[in-house]
Order: C-alpha cells, then structure tokens, then sequence
C-alpha cells in the first residue's frame, strides 16, 4: 500500500501549472482588449450606455435637482445586469436606472482562476446629465465594491446586508443545503477543492459574490425590529481594524411520531458571538442549551449510545450534538459547546484551532471523516498552493463506555489525519486520505511522532509497535463531466489482503468501504434545481480494532459513516430554491447487519466491539447477521426568515420503516413523524439512521 501512494504521487507532482487570473467583465466593443485594458474599457463603456440612455423624469427636472445619483449594481455569472439599490429620494428616478439597466446587453461575465463570478460595482450619476460622452469620462468613483472605504459606506449601507463574516477567515456552517447550492458555483469553469469542509468565507470569495446573492433576498424594512428580524445580525459593531457580531440562536420545534409518546419537542435556546482582528485573524463562539425529545426511534439509538455508561451516569447522548442528562418525563437535557480561533497565516496557509467537526468528501456521507460524531476539540492547517490543497487535522476523541472509563473520567484517545486533494485536470481531482487513531498506551500521551504533517501513518504505526494505533487509508476521485454535472468516488480501506480477494474466499481482513455518486445542478435547465444519487458499502469489521478503544469512533458514535460497518445504502437527494422558499427531498434504503441478540459472536457491524470475536475468518458478507432492512423518505420545505443568521421557518415530515430478523436496539416497526418550528440553521442534524 505504501508503494501505492508513492506511485500515485508520482503521477500527481508531474502535472503543469497554471495561473490564477482575476478578469474583468467584457462589454460589447471590448472584445479585443488586452486583459489588463479590459477594466477600462468596461467601465467606459458601462458609463456611456446608461447616461445616454437615461431619460431624466420631469420630477428631477421641476426641482431643478443638481447631485449625484449612486447607483449599486452587480454583473451576475450569467453576465446579466443587475441593480442592487439606487441611492435618490425620487422613486421617478429610480425606476428609470433599473429600466436602463434591465436593457443593457448581456455580457461576458467576470472570472477568477478560469471561474465565473459575481462583480459588483457602484456608479455615480452626475445631475444634470452630460449628454456629450467625453473620449475619456471621468470613472473615478466606478469601483468594485470589495475595495470601498469605510467613508463610502453610506452608499450601500441603507436597507443592504453589510455582512462582514463574508469576508472574513470564518467558516461558512457546513449543512447539505447550503453547501450544494454552494458548489454549483464551484463546480463552474475549472476544477475546484470542495472535499474538504466546512470552507472559509476567504476561499468562497473567489466563486461566489455571497454580499450580492444575500442582497438578493433582502426585504425593506425601515424599523429596527423588522431589519433585526428579516435581514440582518442582532448586534455588529465595526471599528478600525475589528468588528464583531452577536445573534440569539434558537430551535424551536414540535412535533409528533406514531408511538405512545404525547409528542416531540426541541426547545433549544443559544447565542453566537464572532468577529474578526485585523484582516488575518476572525473568531467564533456559540453555545446551545437544549432540552428534547424525539420519535422513539431517535430516543432508542440514544439511550443505546449511552449504554455501558453507567460510570458517567449518563441516560443517553443524543447522536451529532451532545452527551444528555434527564429532564422531567421521557425527555433530555444536552448542552453544546463550540468555538474556534481562523487565522490566516500567509497567502497558503489557514491554521484553525477549535472545537467542533470537520467533513472529508463530496458525497452526502463521507467513509473518511464525517460530522455523524458529536464536536471534539481539534487543529488544522490548510495549505493551498498550485493545484493542491493539503489539510491536517490532530483531534481528541473520547470512549464514554465503563470499561474504559477510570475514576469517572472518560477514555482519551488521539487522531492524525492528512488530506491531500490534487486538481489533476481542469476535470478530475484526486483524493490522498490517511488516519491513525492511538491512545495512552505506555503512557506516551500525545504521540509526537504523529506532529509530522507529511509522514505516512502506515509505516509509522508498524514501527512503533503493532498496538500503537489504528491506521486507514483511502483514495478518492472527482471528475467534472461539465458545468452542471459532477461525478464522485471513495475508497476507504481499513486491512486489505490481495491474496484472499483474488481467492474470492470474502475473508475478514478485506476490511474496506466504498462509495460513488453523481450531483447534477440546475437539473434540467431548472434554477436552483439540485439532485444527487449516493451509493455506500462498508465490509464487516471495518473501523473496528482488537483494542476496541482504537475503534474509529467518538463518543459511542462512528467518526465516518453513521451505519457504522457492515451494510449497505442508496440515497436520492433532491432540493430546490426560490427566493427565500426551499425544499428538500431524501431517500435512503439500505441493508445493515446487527449482532444476534444472546449470541456471544461479533458480526461486524458495532465498531466499538473487539473484532476477535468475530463469527468467522471466511465467508465474511456485507449484512450478515441480524440483517435489518431500513428504508427512509423524509421531506421538508421552509421559509428564509433572515439570511443573515440564516433562521428558518420549517415543517418536515420523515418515514422510516425498519425490519429486522430479531431484536435491535431498535423496534422493527414503521415509524412516521412530523415537525414544525424555527431554527437557526447553523449544523446538519441526520435522522437517517
């Protein structure tokens, strides 16, 4: 294996290099103008069409008016015209500079790196008008929003969102809805790193105007009440060379499943506070205090978390959030902590200190490192440079099981793992991804001979003693068939024996996962459209050790698939966005082997059992066991009610059906379940379990 990743290196540092350029967007005429010309020549040519075709109201003209009328416009990827705000106390005038601008050409739009982006511009409009276009007009103020000064401010600043964050070494909270809208802008020109997430707002600069798309949706409001509810932050402060913001956080939801339970409920109150130092440095802190209950089955996997907890006393941990206590009848109380430190160190290298999750894939699921487990503390330098970008990331993890538990503290264990993605073509990408988990064995703490950032886990476990840590390797893939249409692939491989997959004897060792997907945006020439098709399969015995405390998982929960091991899955994703509405359609079904309940046996689907005990060496197939077939739709549409913290009004409803040949942690039983309410939409919570 590890003549493979030398081999695969190889190939890789032998491509070429290419620029990155920022261009300008071309009007008709500018054509054949030199790229550093081409800024010029657009705004020349911008100026000249909309003062010669403005036609002054008669209102302007009986007030005898004499000023300068702002005018805050963007040219989208579609190279279309498009007015943000028009900065006049005649509405006469105002409607005349959006007709104007309706009708102007469309254009060829900006680029970054070979990438269309969004430009945004603001243009002063001299009253009265100069009809007689000079050779050269004076364009002076025509500037690209991104380099206004704090005294130009007041141009934009009434009823627009001014979201500072956006500019910002922050991250941009990793959800699926969000995220694949996002990489529809990715996706665009030449081939882009999206595996890795969650993305700082500095690397989605580059793609997407985010300042442009969220004055898109923005609603005028004059009161404070209403800008503080539909657009914009509850508190931001700026000053020179710092700002900060402070948003309420809530999920407030109710519902009802089909079991003897009155009904569901989260009752989740918190408060984000995140700024920035400088231009290098940003910050952020949240907190949630939550008390719930959910469907039956969610309250089943729950309290199964938490079983063999009874040293921490804890009655479950509620999967992706927290560690629960009880409250009042059948329900928990689960408080979540998360903060990170961003800063940037140079133009290559992003260092994050923080607790909270990372996500390695383009899929919906990820077989190397997922957000299924609850946040841990954790570090990560991202290096970007060329057509590479290599992650790292050191985390502590936890068992909260009693064997591992001492004197009430939970068992402590450490993870390594590199990530090296390379556009190899301006279509195909491809993945390096390594891990290693180790615990205090021998009293050695925090290896420091996992620190080297570039070293291969493989090599150094096997030198380090055979019980030194848990290592997995994988390769992943992403080719770009065209604008709109994406394909991708993982292979995560555990233990792999070639001799024993030639033999076809399905021996135990050949301890891997795979998956593959498509994405298509603007599905059918529809907008806003997206649809995804996701195929998993993960081996018996995988993630799991013979020291079950080096199992790859945290906190009883698995740091990749939330199956576990042992099973298979399809999911069909569909979402759609208008405006402020959104819809999103899932489907999961799949097959998963549990152990047999009385059987002393492992049959390689819990990975926090000891893999010694399996039920064989040979004849290892993927849901042997108590086979379970699951099946999942779930459904849900909404309302943006402020882009700026992204809450959101919802109803969702989910069907589950779960068969099993005998007893699980779950009941085999049909469960449907609905909700409503408001949440801050700020993480992924999966019920698809």
């Amino acid at each position: 294996m590890k003549n493979l990743f030398f081999t695969v290196l190889f190939i890789l540092v032998s491509i070429n290099a290419t620029a990155q350029l920022e261009k300008y967007p071309v009007f008709e005429g500018c054509e054949s103008v030199a790229n550093e010309s081409l800024k010029n020549c657009f705004k020349t040519k911008v100026t000249e069409a909309v003062i010669s075709a403005i036609n002054l109201p008669e209102a302007l003209i009986k007030d005898d008016f004499k000023g300068n009328v702002s005018v805050l416009f963007y040219v989208d990827r579609e190279g279309k015209f498009n007015v943000l705000q028009v900065n006049t106390p005649y509405k006469e005038m105002e409607e005349e500079v959006k007709r104007v601008f309706k009708d102007l050409p469309k254009v060829i739009p900006a680029k970054y790196n070979n990438h269309d982006i969004e430009m945004q511009f603001v243009l002063p409009i001299t009253v009265p008008l100069n009809l007689s276009i000079k050779d050269e007009p004076e364009i002076e103020e025509f500037i690209d929003t991104n380099l206004l000064k704090e005294e130009d401010l007041g141009l934009i600043q009434s009823d627009s969102l001014q979201l500072l964050e956006h500019h910002s070494e922050l991250n941009l909270p990793y959800t699926h809805q969000v995220y694949s809208n996002m990489e529809r802008y990715f996706n665009r020109g030449s081939n882009s790193h999206t595996a890795v997430k969650p993305y700082t707002y500095s690397d989605i600069e580059k793609y997407v105007d985010l300042d442009a798309q969220k004055n898109a949706l923005m609603k005028s409001k004059s009161t404070w009440f209403g800008k503080k509810l539909w657009n914009e932050h509850m508190v931001q402060v700026q000053g020179e060379d710092y700002w900060f913001t402070l948003d309420p956080l809530i999920d407030l939801q109710i519902g009802k499943d089909n079991s003897d339970v009155d009904y569901t409920y989260n009752n989740t109150r918190g408060i984000q506070f995140q700024g920035g130092l400088g231009k290098k440095l940003s910050f952020s802190t949240t907190f949630y205090e939550s008390q719930g209950r959910f469907a039956n089955y969610v309250n089943q996997f729950s309290e199964s978390l938490a079983a063999g907890n009874d040293a921490g006393g804890n009655p479950a941990i509620i999967p992706g959030r927290g560690i629960a206590k009880d409250f009042k009848t059948n329900a928990y109380d689960y408080p979540v902590p998360e903060a990170y430190l961003s800063y940037r160190a140079s133009k290559f290298f992003n260092l994050q200190l923080g607790h909270g999750k990372n996500f390695i894939g383009d899929g919906y699921r990820s077989l190397f490192l997922s957000d299924n487990a609850i946040p841990a503390p954790y570090f990560k330098i991202s290096t970007n440079f060329w057509k590479i970008k290599y992650t790292n990331i050191w985390m502590l993890l936890q068992d909260v099981r009693d064997e591992v538990t001492e004197e009430g503290v939970y068992g402590k264990k450490y993870m390594a793992s590199h990530y090296l993605s390379l556009n190899v073509t301006k279509k195909l990408n491809i993945g390096l991804f390594e891990s290693v988990i180790w615990d205090n064995t021998n009293e050695r703490g925090f290896d420091a001979n996992y620190l080297n950032p570039i070293i291969f886990y493989q090599a150094l476990q096997f030198s380090t003693g055979s019980r030194s840590g848990n290592a997995v390797i994988g390769v992943s893939a992403k080719y770009k068939w065209n604008d709109n249409i994406s394909l991708y692939t993982q292979l995560l491989i555990d233990e792999f024996s070639t001799s024993n997959v030639a033999k076809g004897t399905g021996s135990w060792k050949n301890k891997n996962g795979f998956q593959i997907g498509a994405k298509y945006f603007d599905a059918f020439k529809v907008e806003n459209l997206y649809l995804q098709a996701e195929y998993n399969v993960v081996r018996p015995f995988t993630y799991s050790h013979n020291f079950p405390l080096l199992n790859y998982g945290h906190s009883n929960q698995s740091m990749a698939h939330p199956w576990g091991s042992n099973f298979n899955e399809f999911i069909g994703i569909a979402n759609y966005t208008k405006g402020r509405w959104y819809g999103n359609a899932k489907l999961v079904a799949g097959k998963k082997g549990f152990d047999i309940e009385g059987d002393p046996l492992s049959y390689g689907g819990d990975i926090y059992r000891d893999y010694s005990d399996r039920n064989g060496d040979f004849g290892i197939e993927v849901g042997q066991g108590n086979t379970a077939n699951i099946f999942i739709g779930d459904l849900q549409v909404g309302y943006l009610v402020n882009p700026a913290t992204n809450l959101k009004f919802y109803a969702g409803f989910i069907y589950r059906s779960f068969n099993s040949e005998s007893l699980t942690v779950f009941d085999s039983t049909d469960t449907t379940w609905f909700n409503i309410g408001f949440r801050t939409d700020l993480f992924d919570w999966k019920f698809d379990f």
